[in-house]
Order: C-alpha cells, then structure tokens, then sequence
C-alpha cells in the first residue's frame, strides 16, 4: 500500500506497522534465514480484539523449527517483489491448526512468489486451541479478514484484484481451501460481515481435505471438531462439502506416501471440482511424504514449483 496510506492509517491500537528488518528478526526469532532479504509489513487483521475475544496469555512463541504459536495478534505479513506484476497470493502455511509453519512453507512461498513478480501476504491466523471463543471459526474468519483488507488495499498496492489467488499447505491448504468456497462458517459469530473479492485459483498442497472417516486421524480434525465428532459436524468442516459451481481453478500436489494428510484428499478435491465444472490439475508425487515446503533439493518434491509456476503462466498471474 502507498506511503501515505501506511502513514496515515491506524486500527485502534494495533497500527499498521512498517517493520525495522532488526525488528523483523527479534518478532519472528527463529525464522531469519528464510525470510525473502526485504523487511515485511504487517497489517493486523482487528481494529481491536478479534471476533469473541479470548486468546492466548504471554507473547507469541517459535518452535525450534521455526512455526509460530501462542498467536495473539493475527496479521498479514506483506512481502513485495521488486518488479510487482499485479498478481497476488495470499499464503497460509500448515501445523495442523496447531503452530504456523513460517519457515519451512510460508516464507520460502513468499521468496520464491515474489522472485516471479508475484505479491505475497502471508496469513498469521488465530489457533483454535489457543483459548479463542470462536474456535474453529477463528481462522477461517481470519483468512476472509485478510482477503477483505487486501481488496480494500488493491489499488494502493497497484494489485489487479482479478489476479488474487491462495495458496495452503496442509491445514494451511484446509484453511485456503475452505476460504475458497465463500462458506462464512456456522454458529454465533460466523458471518462478520465480510465482502471478499473473487478469487482467480487456489493452490492446495499436500492438503487436509476431508475431516470425514476413515480419515479423521489428522490433528485438523482433532482441533477443529474433537476426536470424537459425530459424522455431520466432521462433514461441515470438510471442504469438500462446500464445493460448488463456481469454485476456482485449484492447483493441487500430493506425495503418494503422505502418511500425513493421506493422498486420497487431493484425489477427493480434484474430483468434487471436476464435478462442479471446476477445473483441476492435480500432479502427484510418487514419494516426498508431507511437509516438503516449496520442495527439497534433490528429491523428487523439488519438480512441484514448477508445475505451480506453469498453472500460474496459464492462468495469466505470471
């Protein structure tokens, strides 16, 4: 967004913050040497206390492995290319709704986006389990808070708005998946009143799909509906269920080996979307299990960002 806009726009106490890159290294400790070389804005999704209140005590925690937990704050980081194309993607990274992985998924997405030209805002959504009300609501209504601001912001930030896709990994890709459907949630809260803009694609990677059985082993499912969740609570919080006419082009990779989020997820979506009138291009792994990030040098997973970037070229958002 333009300097005025960042210097003239506040949200209650949480103001929109240009970050130091040393203050980018003491925030997100741990995750330092993935961050694309450019310091990120932040954007907090609430002018005040997100919807319901609650949240964790104490400040935000990194595991050693670099994923954000103890969220109290959700945001949007917002890293731009240094030659922006117009074309945006909003990132959201997996730990099983359980912690955030920033390193391994969403800053390397957000380096390898902006390489392309491509505006990357990753998602720092709330963690159902971290004492939030809403509960599993939470990020959903975060990640439909985020494309709401970025619309808000488009011209600002020189985005065309119908090249704005998503890209998920593993609950991340839940998250990016639901999104994708328009779906607002059921229960007190769920609707906040949100006008989204329409999405070009989504990207789901090794994604959790389906909360329904014999797939219900995924820390998805335990943190969003129990571990004993009769089988129509497990069907509303399955993406599946909320794919309809109209859903965006998906692009979808999954190891064959997933032990994970088993690969049945990914056949599932293609399949719903092919059903719809939805196109999908589903490419599978025949090993890489799950957690590959944007891949592994060496390994057959490093072939996937290739496929991504050319569904990208056909869809016009390169």
């Amino acid at each position: 967004m333009g300097r005025d806009l960042v210097a003239g726009m506040r949200l209650g106490r949480r103001t929109l913050i240009t970050s130091s890159f040393a203050g980018s290294f003491s925030f997100l400790s741990g995750c330092q040497e993935t961050m694309p070389s450019r310091s990120p804005r932040q954007i907090m999704l609430w002018p005040e206390t997100p919807p319901g209140g609650g949240g964790p005590k104490g400040g935000e925690r990194t595991t050693p492995g670099g994923a954000l937990y103890n969220i109290r704050e959700p945001r949007l980081e917002i890293f731009r290319p240094e030659r922006p194309n117009g074309s945006a993607v909003l990132v959201a990274a997996g730990g099983g709704y359980q912690r955030i992985g920033m390193r391994r998924e969403a800053y390397p997405a957000a380096r390898w986006l902006n390489a392309r030209g491509i505006t990357a805002f990753i998602l720092v959504y709330r963690l159902p389990g971290e004492g939030w009300v809403q509960g599993p609501m939470a990020p959903l209504q975060d990640a439909r808070r985020a494309l709401a601001l970025i619309r808000q912001h488009a011209s600002a930030e020189n985005l065309d708005l119908a090249r704005l896709t998503v890209l998920g990994f593993s609950a991340g890709g839940h998250l990016m998946g639901m999104t994708a459907t328009g779906w607002a949630g059921s229960g007190s809260g769920a609707d906040t009143g949100t006008v989204l803009p329409a999405l070009a694609g989504a990207a789901l990677i090794y994604p959790v799909i389906t909360l329904e059985k014999p797939y219900d082993h995924t820390s998805t499912h335990r943190v969003l509906v129990g571990t004993r969740a009769d089988a129509a609570l497990a069907r509303l919080w399955s993406v599946q269920t909320h794919v309809i006419p109209g859903y965006p082009p998906v692009f979808l990779t999954q190891a064959d080996n997933d032990h994970i989020a088993n690969s049945y997820n990914a056949t599932l979506m293609a399949k719903c979307c092919q059903a719809v009138g939805t196109e999908a291009d589903y490419r599978r792994l025949p090993s890489g299990g799950h957690g590959f990030g944007m891949g592994e040098s060496g390994r057959i997973t490093a072939q996937w960002p290739g496929w991504y970037q050319d569904w990208l070229t056909t869809h016009g958002l390169i």
